[in-house]
């Protein structure tokens, strides 16, 4: 619901007038609230963008955020959402930096007695609360995915491909091995393939916790993709334990070689490749 324009000009003037003390004030209260994490310069030049593109709204009780005349202040709400999330900020401290202009306005108004005027009041609290719940919204959004970026990062830092020999690379996991953490092993091994011409591939599992039926499936996949690319590999890391449980699962590794640990698989490499290893007895 929309007032026309004669009711919303009061209210308008109102706040265009008084915007300087309006802008103080919410930012007092607002730095308050937030104990200093922000600081007054910060939050002053955000709501000063959020003042102006509200001015224009006045008279709109927020029903419905999603018309073309809330585009500014949902994209200005949006990057001022993942801003907070990306500071550590709640997402109640985020939506309190727009309800917080409510008391400014209240307490501007408090001693004026026109109905009309108060009406209007209402409304514009209406859509301050609308826009405080939409910060909400674009919170967890952001949240989201910031939290998958981050898992996204993790798994190419918890996945290297190392280059331990000329034309032998080697990829150490530790932890779980699930589709999402094969992909990224696949695509980084492939890519160093061919980046380096490397013929010999490693993939050493001495760090990882448990070897089940899926686990074998997935380093079966990384196998045959190194394969297509041209490149021998082999499993190393096949700890006892994990010889144990390979057999009582039936999995079949083929014709893929498997080592018990990652020296074993580079000596058997570099032997394929005619380095003779000697091994050098300290007297």
């Amino acid at each position: 619901m929309t007032a026309d324009a004669g009711h919303t000009h009061r209210l308008t003037e109102l706040l265009r007038a008084n915007a300087e003390p309006l802008i103080d004030n919410w930012v007092g209260a607002v730095s308050a609230l937030l104990r200093g994490r922000s600081t007054r310069s910060e939050l002053e030049s955000d709501f000063r963008e959020l003042f102006a593109a509200l001015l224009p709204l006045v008279g709109n009780d927020g029903k419905d955020v999603s018309g073309a005349e809330f585009g500014d202040i949902r994209s200005f709400l949006e990057e001022y959402s993942r801003s907070r999330v990306r500071a550590g900020f709640t997402p109640t401290e985020t939506a309190s930096s727009v309800f917080s202009l409510k008391r400014e306005v209240f307490d501007l108004t408090e001693n004026d007695n026109d109905p009309e005027l108060f009406r209007q009041i209402l409304g514009f609290s209406g859509l301050l609360d609308a826009l405080g719940l939409l910060t909400f919204d674009f919170y967890a959004r952001a949240r989201e995915e910031i939290i998958r970026e981050q898992s996204e990062q993790l798994l190419e830092l918890t996945t290297p491909v190392v280059k331990i020999w000329e034309g032998v690379l080697a990829v150490p996991l530790v932890g779980t091995l699930d589709s999402a953490r094969t992909q990224v092993v696949m695509e980084k091994l492939l890519e160093a393939l061919v980046e380096t011409g490397s013929e010999h591939a490693i993939i050493d599992i001495t760090g990882v916790f448990a070897v089940d039926t899926q686990v074998a499936q997935h380093l079966l996949k990384t196998v045959v993709a190194a394969r297509l690319m041209g490149a021998e590999c082999i499993v190393s890391g096949i700890r006892p334990q994990i010889a144990q449980t390979i057999v009582a699962l039936g999995i079949e590794f083929g014709d893929i070689v498997t080592k018990a640990s990652l020296a074993d698989a580079l000596r058997h490499t570099l032997r394929r490749e005619g380095v003779n290893v000697v091994r050098n007895e300290v007297r």
